[in-house]
């Protein structure tokens, strides 16, 4: 099945690798961006030998309106029917809130809400001159829930969670949807840095199912609020997937 083209950012490692690994399974094409030209032939390498004729792989900064352009275009000819999109690509730092510069929080702000802002809208615009299409942004239980050493990291992603539930409701009438996944503690990359032996105790306290999960995880809903037939009717929903950290109250003792 030829579902059209997936843009995915951030989509060299972690999160965004596991969602293009699992999109690629599901027919669609992809324009895999990174920022680090590491992460992309680390990517390429992964890649099954009869998937490299589905798949681009762009260096962009979504930081940068200009990079995004640029890294956009390669959607032309053969790669020109973008159906989906799922913003992946973020930073986080782990800093509290009286240590956290200016400079570090406008830094995230750029990348995570931004960048963000700056791919969907163009994305958006190519969507609707082809009829529409889906988004998934991904935002965090810190933009949900207030965690400690967060200011920054979770200023930026309550941002993405507002802007999701906003271009749901003005994008609608051009057959887009717009929903976004809102991770708790997930083995990537990112998380090995910033997580201590600490953090990582002080997370299983406070998840129910008492572990961290996979990035394939995060994928399965990636691809359910891509596909145009599971989820058709899904717009402006904020999934957290989480092991139950967003919803729990008092947990047993941690054994």
């Amino acid at each position: 099945m030829d579902r059209g083209v997936a843009v995915v950012t951030g989509g060299g490692s972690g999160i965004g690798l596991a969602i293009a690994h699992a999109l690629l399974r599901d027919g669609w094409k992809l324009l895999i961006a990174d920022v680090s030209a590491d992460n992309l032939e680390a990517a390429r390498a992964n890649l099954g030998a009869g998937d490299a004729a589905n798949v681009r792989l762009v260096e962009m900064d979504v930081a940068d309106e200009a990079s995004v352009l640029q890294g956009l275009d390669a959607c032309r000819d053969d790669f020109a029917n973008v159906r989906g999109l799922v913003n992946s690509a973020g930073i986080g730092r782990d800093v509290g809130f009286y240590d956290t510069s200016a400079e570090l929080f406008r830094k995230i702000l750029d990348i995570n809400l931004v960048g963000t802002f700056v791919v969907a809208r163009e994305v958006a615009r190519r969507m609707k001159a082809l009829g529409g299409g889906a988004i998934v942004n991904i935002a965090s239980v810190s933009g949900l829930r207030g965690n400690v050493g967060r200011s920054a990291y979770g200023a930026s992603k309550g941002g993405v969670v507002t802007l999701t539930q906003v271009m749901a409701a003005e994008l609608a009438v051009d057959h887009i949807r717009v929903n976004a996944i809102a991770p708790g503690p997930v083995e990537t990359p990112l998380i090995k840095a910033m997580h201590t032996d600490a953090d990582r105790t002080t997370w299983l306290r406070h998840v129910p199912q008492r572990r961290y999960g996979a990035p394939q995880e995060i994928a399965g809903a990636a691809r359910f609020l891509l596909d145009p037939d599971a989820s058709s009717f899904v717009t402006g929903q904020i999934l957290a997937i989480d092991g139950g950290f967003s919803t729990a109250g008092l947990l047993a003792p941690y054994p």
